[in-house]
């Protein structure tokens, strides 16, 4: 197992892990950081499917931080 797939199996866990929390504020900082992993192993493994999509989610994640944390 190399770097490239243990960055994956990183990835994979933190935005698994994202989504068992109840804050939602931590849910997407968490989601956030397994996605800009992602985005690292998509341009790593040259797809740019993996690392489009993971860029979007992130952006949406960035937004809605930005939101809820200038709402409280």
């Amino acid at each position: 197992m190399n770097y490239v797939e243990i960055l994956g199996y990183v990835a994979m866990l933190l935005v698994a892990f994202s989504f068992l929390l109840k804050d939602v504020i931590k849910l997407r900082m968490l989601n956030a950081v397994g996605c800009f992993c992602f985005v690292i192993y998509g341009l790593l493994i040259s797809s740019i499917p993996v690392a489009g999509l993971n860029t979007f989610v992130v952006i949406v994640n960035i937004y809605y931080i930005y939101k809820g944390l200038k709402s409280k």
